[in-house]
């Protein structure tokens, strides 16, 4: 009787074992679909906030250096009750870090070289990064250039110190390209030399884009989408928002050169069709924008847009010129020229976002990372967030 009284709770740890483990097999699968991504952009390297955390005239390279300790503590990151994907969890690991430019500031005199920019950006960015993913790797850097480290390239119409600089976007190009002979600062030619790529994640087609996806940039990626199953959700990455501005296209007018008067910035191939009058903030773009459009009508499965440039938190939707399109848009603030956080410290953030790979769900989450900047232990906290389906129907 003894024996088998033993025997039966043997029996019954064995299978409480059993059942622990299973538990854990489960958790870990369904947690084996997630994926992490922080996001943020415009680090502006070069350039100074007026106030941050009690200081005056603070260089972008203390400042970005102070986001990403906060960016680091991200896995600890209790997220809140939203209905998101992973809400009420930690965080967890993060499988990539991505930046969309506007690295450098643009040489501008007194602004620094994009080398020493860099330099600082490799600093704070590469070598002060700590995060793993899923993989329990490093989170892998994703970058993209921005119109300030593009000009710098390829020169501005005000006067740089050097003329040009093309460090940023040669080491750019190098990190994402990865090209059997590295590229050099004396090879570099920005007409040839476009930074676009793209991977498969879990299921979900990531696309990589130089500064906005002109008429030059879609056929790269008419051609990246010919690989891609109809039925994968698409995210894009770039700069500049889905309206772009006006003075980033290409002067019409022979010979295409970049003046005060014209303020056209060349920084992508296609030509501006609104007219020849001089190009400005506000110009028009609806032309341009059309061919965008159509571009988006034949491919359905882009599902979501991400762009940094003009610079705050903002969950969007484009609906183009014509209001015959809705595509999902996530604006990112900037460390250094937030609309907003530029003069109020406190609303600074960054972008987490969260994928369920196997339901194909979304939640992007505005992380406030400076909302008490007296306090050297403060913690990240969660603001506005918004949950789509990126399901190809």
């Amino acid at each position: 009787m003894k024996i088998c009284n033993l025997n039966n709770k043997l029996l019954l740890v064995i299978a409480s074992l059993l059942l622990l483990f299973s538990k854990n097999a489960c958790s870990q699968d369904k947690k084996g679909g997630l994926i992490n991504m922080v996001y943020s952009s415009d680090a502006h390297y070069g350039l100074t906030r007026p106030q941050f955390r009690g200081d005056t005239a603070v260089n972008s390279h203390v400042v970005n250096a102070a986001m990403i300790r906060q960016i680091n503590q991200i896995p600890m990151l209790h997220l809140p009750g939203d209905g998101g994907v992973n809400a009420g969890h930690n965080a967890g690991p993060v499988d990539y870090m991505i930046q969309t430019g506007d690295i450098c500031n643009r040489m501008e005199i007194p602004i620094q070289s994009a080398a020493a920019s860099w330099a600082q950006f490799n600093t704070d960015y590469i070598g002060g990064l700590k995060l793993k993913g899923h993989n329990g790797k490093p989170a892998k850097l994703l970058l993209a250039p921005g119109n300030h480290d593009i000009s710098n390239a390829i020169g501005y119409s005000k006067p740089m110190m050097p003329l040009t600089d093309p460090t940023a976007m040669v080491k750019i190009y190098n990190l994402m390209l990865k090209p059997v002979k590295p590229m050099t600062n004396e090879a570099y030619d920005f007409e040839k030399d476009k930074i676009n790529y793209s991977f498969n994640m879990k299921g979900i087609h990531m696309m990589f884009i130089t500064l906005w996806p002109d008429s030059a940039e879609r056929i790269w990626m008419e051609k990246d989408l010919d690989t891609v199953d109809p039925k994968t959700p698409v995210i894009i990455f770039t700069h500049d928002q889905p309206t772009c501005e006006a003075k980033h296209f290409t002067n019409p007018l022979p010979p295409h050169q970049m003046t005060t008067a014209n303020q056209f910035q060349n920084l992508v191939a296609e030509n501006y069709k609104e007219g020849v009058v001089a190009a400005k903030d506000d110009g028009a773009t609806n032309i341009e924008q059309r061919g965008f459009v159509q571009f988006l009508k034949k491919h359905d499965n882009i599902k979501a847009y991400f762009h940094g440039n003009s610079n705050w938190n903002e969950f969007y939707t484009y609906k183009g010129p014509d209001n015959d399109v809705n595509l999902p848009v996530f604006r990112v603030d900037s460390p250094m020229k937030g609309k907003y956080s530029a003069k109020d410290e406190t609303l600074l953030s960054f972008q987490l976002i969260t994928i369920d790979a196997e339901k194909k769900e979304m939640t992007v989450r505005e992380c406030l990372w400076n909302t008490t900047p007296g306090d050297a232990h403060q913690k990240t906290v969660v603001g506005k967030s918004a949950t789509l389906s990126i399901r190809v129907n």
